[in-house]
């Protein structure tokens, strides 16, 4: 079992990752909440239809492994990520039921999406595939750190993402997206160090980290484009006007309103490089910044300190 962490990184010096209990207010917040953009908001929004399912997936597999780490600082690092990716998840159901209170369902989209994390890559194989056990866990533990690598891209993006400022997106729910994205860039790369602990070593290890990504980059994108297409569809405002297009879609990258295909697609060559390592995604320091203002994380800290205090 690979003990590796990065160079120079020593347990006093670490940056501690720790949940935040935030929530959000959503009966202010349109249907259509980048004003003008039902595209650009419903390409955003699909990450709520994966979310949820998503993360407790994500928690599950984690304590799964659990007992195999014997990195204290690793430990630490997980079981904060775990706890992150648990309030990450029911936050993103909140907003589930916002859109269902706005006449937009999306349960026969996320039944299959819960059929994907639940059954498919479920504790057992599927269809009683025998792969032993060992592996299959490795290979869930390299979906994840793949699935990692694009939330962070994404994280980094919409804390930079003035675009969506310049188009007078809804408050709440920007301060959602970025409050998330920077725990993303908080925790960037503790699934990865994950999987270098628990994946075993050598050329076995960094060839399942490859067929991790290259199961998940497709997978995801025709996640993205299904749900995309599914939220214009059944979105009651448009009452079937609409259909997904690229050309809407590259509208709204142009506008800064969606990251670019450049941006998605080179995170791919970058992690399929030996010495790759998520720390070089993003800034830490960006991230932390905006926690230190985020309206959700300040109400979520002063909570926790009067507790305290009581």
């Amino acid at each position: 079992m690979s003990t590796e962490r990065r160079e120079g990184t020593t347990s006093e010096e670490h940056y501690r990752i720790t949940p935040r209990r935030v929530s959000f207010d959503w009966d202010e917040t349109p249907l259509h909440w980048i004003p003008d953009e039902p595209t650009a908001t419903h390409v955003i929004n699909v990450l709520h239809l994966l979310l949820p399912a998503g993360e407790r997936w994500f928690v599950k597999v984690f304590k799964e492994a659990l007992p195999l780490v014997d990195d204290p600082v690793l430990l630490k690092d997980v079981k904060g990520f775990m706890g992150q990716e648990a309030t990450h998840s029911v936050q993103h159901a909140h907003v589930l039921d916002h859109l269902a209170h706005q006449r937009l369902d999306t349960e026969p989209y996320t039944r299959h999406v819960d059929f994907l994390f639940e059954k498919l890559l479920g504790e057992t194989p599927p269809f009683g595939a025998p792969i032993p056990t060992q592996e299959w866990l490795r290979f869930r533990l390299s979906l994840i750190a793949a699935i990692e690598q694009f939330t962070a891209v994404l994280g980094n993006w919409v804390l930079h993402a003035e675009g969506l400022d310049r188009a007078e997106s809804d408050a709440i729910m920007l301060d959602l997206l970025r409050w998330h994205g920077a725990e993303e860039v908080e925790h960037r790369a503790v699934a990865f160090d994950m999987y270098q602990h628990c994946g075993g070593s050598g050329l076995p290890r960094y060839a399942r980290r490859v067929e991790g990504m290259a199961v998940v980059a497709p997978v995801l994108l025709w996640l993205w484009a299904w749900g995309a297409s599914y939220l214009i569809r059944h979105d009651p405002q448009l009452a079937g006007r609409m259909r997904y297009s690229l050309r809407e879609h590259n509208r709204a990258v142009r506008r800064g309103l969606l990251p670019t295909w450049k941006e998605l697609g080179s995170a791919i060559p970058r992690y399929f490089r030996r010495s790759y390592h998520p720390s070089q995604e993003g800034s830490l320091r960006k991230a932390v910044d905006y926690l230190a203002t985020s309206p959700a994380a300040r109400a979520a800290a002063g909570a926790v300190g009067r507790a305290a205090l009581g």
